[in-house]
């Protein structure tokens, strides 16, 4: 029998591919052998990285690893960026993307990977506590910039507080 955890994997793996089937700005990949607790996502929408100058640059996609800890959903995902990919943003780092800051197990996957979305357009950004202070300070100077697209991944985004 199928422990409780092992249900909320396969729930999430189903409304993932529901969600997103037809959505051609982003493409998820389940890693392992079902229940899926990791998944690579790519991105094709705009985000910033820092270019050879340091100065941020447009770039079109984004691939981010999100995890499932062994205790999930009672403990978020963790989410960062791979290949090298440091995003210029207040909630990311080299190693980290900083996601619900209230964590709820009812919060569903598929608005994680939205709230990623919008994190690397920049609709969504947190700078009271950021990992990046350098883009928490660039997000004030620059704000006619922001956000680079507006976008609707999957669907109506459900709205889910960031740290």
């Amino acid at each position: 029998m199928a422990s409780v955890r092992e249900k909320r994997l396969d729930s999430d793996y189903r409304a993932l591919r529901t969600t997103f089937a037809a959505e051609d700005r982003i493409e998820i990949r389940a890693v392992g052998t079902a229940p899926f607790d990791k998944y690579m996502v790519v991105y094709k929408i705009p985000s910033l990285r820092l270019n050879a100058a340091g100065q941020p640059m447009r770039v079109d996609a984004t691939v981010v690893e999100i995890s499932l800890p062994a205790d999930y959903p009672r403990m978020p995902p963790m989410a960062r960026t791979v290949a090298g990919d440091v995003v210029f943003h207040p909630n990311f780092n080299a190693s980290k993307i900083c996601l619900a800051d209230e964590w709820s197990p009812s919060f569903q996957l598929v608005d994680i990977v939205r709230e990623i979305g919008e994190l690397l357009t920049w609709e969504k950004f947190n700078i009271r506590s950021p990992l990046n202070a350098v883009a928490a300070e660039w997000s004030q100077a620059h704000k006619d910039e922001i956000p680079l697209a507006r976008i609707q991944l999957g669907g109506a985004p459900v709205d889910i507080q960031i740290n």
